[in-house]
């Protein structure tokens, strides 16, 4: 079985030795101190589990420095999550998100493997509540589009503003015209150009560029 390493970080010394101790038993996870600060350190650990109750500034410090080691992928583990930090965690392009109630043993080790083979885990909630965030602030602008900034074509603006709206690619594919197919590559294309992890990182990335 292929190891895990995984490092636990929070500021309560309770919360981490409770989730080293639901993880210290788990086939294939071997338990580290700290993440090395020199990002793509070759021996770096492969998954930063970060534990809070709310997400404050030192813990979104954090979530920003573990993002940038290339050796490592992310997991939060929190208690709640207001909606002015959702565009914040979802940029630091984490791999998955958990809350601490859902946070048992076998589920936060699913989550650790799910991270440390390339996957995102993001609650439904999450992305539900993102959508809805994107439509407020659509609406508040008065529905009006900006020109396509660099790094994205014009097809690929149409089809994120469909998917923050909430429709699935079967439905993205007959608004547009397009195959299924087409869909998932533009969407494949973009994500793995801009280094985006998932559609609600896509979108998150479409509203601070301007697009919606």
């Amino acid at each position: 079985m292929e190891r895990i390493t995984v490092t636990v970080h929070t500021a309560d010394p309770l919360l981490r030795d409770g989730v080293r101790r639901q993880l210290g038993h788990q086939p294939g996870i071997t338990l580290r101190e700290r993440v090395p600060d020199g990002a793509g350190e070759p021996d770096g650990p492969e998954v930063a589990v970060v534990v809070t109750d709310r997400l404050d500034d030192d813990r979104l410090r954090e979530l920003r420095r573990l993002s940038r080691t290339n050796a490592c992928r992310v997991v939060l583990v929190t208690g709640e999550l207001r909606e002015p930090e959702l565009l914040d965690v979802l940029e630091c392009r984490i791999h998955g998100i958990l809350w601490r109630h859902e946070a048992g043993g076998e589920r936060l080790a699913a989550m650790v493997r799910s991270a440390a083979r390339g996957g995102n885990d993001l609650p439904q909630e999450i992305v539900g509540r993102l959508l809805e965030l994107l439509g407020r602030l659509r609406r508040g602008a008065g529905g009006a589009g900006a020109p396509p900034p660099f790094g994205l074509v014009e097809r690929e603006v149409d089809v994120l503003r469909l998917v923050a709206e909430g429709l699935e690619t079967r439905q993205i594919a007959d608004k547009l015209c397009y195959s299924e197919r087409t869909i998932k590559n533009i969407l494949h294309n973009l994500m793995t150009r801009l280094r985006l992890r998932n559609r609600a990182h896509a979108v998150a990335y479409a509203l601070r560029e301007g697009h919606i």
